[in-house]
């Protein structure tokens, strides 16, 4: 099971401690694709963009931002996007030359596949706070759909997961549950009442990570309500 996003905010406030700068590395590997679109929306170049994710989230590091940060001042993603914001209001203040980060350790940050997939999503219409909400949602259904994947490859079912994926996110593109079934050996109800269960607890651990993200429980369909609106910007 994935740590909970706001243990993980909160041991990663104590960055002291042993596991407090892993956490806080965690954070950062969570969360770097919706800042970096948010950065690219508001106009800025990949290069620029790039130095400046990595300078915030090396600020984060050295700072003690997170402790600021728990359930009961909302939602996560609304914190981050707040300290992110007044970053690079920070930053443009100051017109700082030199490169950002200060020379300080750059994180292994895969934005070579971040550019091609904003690439491939052009904004039109939309604003930079649209965009990170998107990106977050998009974030969010990649961690819980591994985090299912993980689930069902421990329990020795990662072959009826990779068959049925398609069908848990809409995207199986003229496949057939009868050629799921073929390809497991079962019959087309027996795939069809697996792919159902599956979309079940998809959603459960959906509901249980939007759950670590926001403040009370009352939250959770609003936020989801939220994140697929974002979804269809």
């Amino acid at each position: 099971m994935l740590t909970t996003h706001w243990s993980l905010v909160q041991s990663a406030g104590r960055k002291s401690s042993p596991t407090g700068r892993h956490a806080l590395e965690t954070l950062c590997r969570l969360y770097w694709p919706p800042l970096y679109a948010y950065i690219r929306r508001c106009g800025i170049n990949a290069v620029e963009a790039e130095d400046l994710t990595q300078a915030f989230f090396a600020e984060l590091l050295d700072k003690d931002y997170l402790l600021q940060a728990s359930p009961e001042r909302g939602r996560f993603r609304s914190f981050l996007l707040a300290a992110c914001q007044h970053f690079l209001l920070k930053q443009w203040a100051k017109a700082r030359a030199q490169k950002r980060g200060g020379g300080r350790a750059r994180l292994s940050l895969d934005f070579a596949q971040a550019e091609q997939r904003l690439a491939l999503e052009p904004a039109v219409g939309t604003t930079p706070e649209q965009e990170y909400e998107r990106h977050w949602a998009i974030t969010l259904l990649r961690q819980v759909l591994a985090q299912l994947e993980q689930e069902c490859t421990r329990s020795g079912k990662g072959k009826l997961f990779a068959a049925l994926k398609p069908f848990l996110l809409g995207e199986h593109d003229g496949s057939t549950y009868a050629t799921a079934a073929a390809e497991l050996a079962i019959t087309v109800a027996a795939a069809k009442m697996a792919a159902s269960r599956l979309r079940s607890r998809y959603r459960q651990l959906l509901r249980e990570a939007i759950a670590q993200t926001v403040s009370t429980p009352e939250d959770v369909d609003d936020e989801i309500r939220r994140l697929f609106a974002a979804l269809a910007q």
